[in-house]
């Protein structure tokens, strides 16, 4: 078992990180339940893992509610937040209560929203099911939904008080999701650490292959690198925590764009986005050219997007920077881009012109 802390002075919490656990998640619920009932929130998609975690709290005397909500990007939405929180109050969820996410990054996103302005904050769980969810979005409290206008646009900042990680519950997951989900272990590779970026390119094809040392590995570490940059910059305002972003302004657009459907997962775009991130840095004299074709042709080999076109958008620059300007990250009209110097040397650029970022994404 690989404990990791999340320091935040009164708001710390722990990731525990073992194969199995979610059959034990009973051993750290129970002491959170108070002897009340606990509500479960998950997708039709993990049915199976809401067996397994209701059956661990019921050997333990714990009694649970699960809420199941359908699955996919759609349901980070004002309607299906509406739909949660009229139930959670229906169970009679009170403030010291700890409601339980259990699923991917959207349950994650909408559970940890909910929990954030029921009733003026109650606690939650996250136990995540994705790889994706697990080595990037159920640490460090950022929650949301989806507006019509972008992604994430309505959302607060809410940490959990404990993440519980299972590798184990990776191998029901279909392999172009764990795909997705690695394109969030490679960033912390190339956001500042390329020994790790060189771990990836050796290893990247035995994690998606199930193997589980190689697995366990990447979300130890990735984790370990997201809660050393939460703990620096908890809400994003020193620019630290800035650069977990990578790819992500290319990507968000690119999703946009595919409507935030299956058509374009999350991790793909982000994919996409970073590739393009390196392109568009290289382009610039910013990066040596050899590095963002590098991590292309690393993104290109496990069977991820390191294009527009390979992420499967038809859309011109003017388009795909239309939709940056809905971009949460937007400050006094000007977009910062993650932009780099080098593999693990990604930097924050308040400085971009728009348009040459849609000359480049129509070059």
């Amino acid at each position: 078992m690989t404990t990791i802390p999340v320091a935040l002075g009164s708001r710390s919490y722990d990731v525990v990180i073992e194969a199995g656990v979610l059959a034990r998640a009973a051993e750290w619920l129970k002491p959170l339940s108070r002897g009340r009932r606990m509500a479960i929130v998950t997708d039709e998609n993990v049915l199976q893992h809401l067996a397994t975690l209701q059956a661990s709290l019921t050997a333990a005397g714990v009694e649970s509610e699960a809420i199941v909500l359908p699955p996919g990007e759609g349901t980070k939405s004002w309607a299906m937040l509406e739909q949660l929180t009229d139930r959670l109050i229906d169970l009679g969820i009170e403030r010291g209560d700890h409601v339980v996410a259990l699923g991917g990054g959207v349950i994650g996103d909408l559970v940890g929203f909910a929990c954030s302005i029921l009733k003026r904050g109650c606690g939650f769980v996250q136990i995540p099911t994705t790889l994706l969810a697990q080595v990037d979005s159920s640490v460090g409290g950022k929650t949301a939904i989806n507006s019509r206008a972008g992604k994430n646009l309505v959302g607060a900042f809410h940490q959990p008080a404990l993440v519980l990680i299972d590798p184990d519950v990776l191998d029901t997951l279909p392999l172009r999701h764990v795909r997705a989900g690695y394109a969030e272990v490679v960033k912390y590779g190339l956001i500042d650490d390329p020994a790790f970026f060189d771990w990836c390119e050796a290893n990247a094809p035995a994690l998606l292959a199930g193997d589980s040392a190689a697995r366990a590995y990447a979300i130890a570490h990735s984790v370990a690198a997201k809660a050393r940059i939460v703990a620096e910059d908890e809400r994003e305002t020193t620019g630290k925590r800035a650069l977990l972003n990578l790819g992500h302004t290319f990507g968000h657009a690119l999703e946009a764009e595919a409507g935030f459907s299956d058509r374009l997962l999350h991790g793909e775009g982000v994919a996409a986005g970073m590739a393009l991130a390196f392109g568009y840095s290289a382009a610039h004299g910013l990066a040596p050219a050899i590095d963002a074709e590098r991590v292309a042709a690393h993104l290109r080999a496990i069977g991820l997007p390191d294009d527009v076109a390979t992420a499967g958008i038809a859309a011109d620059g003017e388009t795909l920077v239309a939709h940056m300007l809905h971009d949460k990250k937007m400050d006094a009209g000007t977009l910062p881009f993650l932009l780099a110097r080098g593999i693990g040397a990604t930097f924050l650029d308040t400085s971009v012109d728009l348009a040459d970022v849609r000359a480049f994404l129509d070059a």
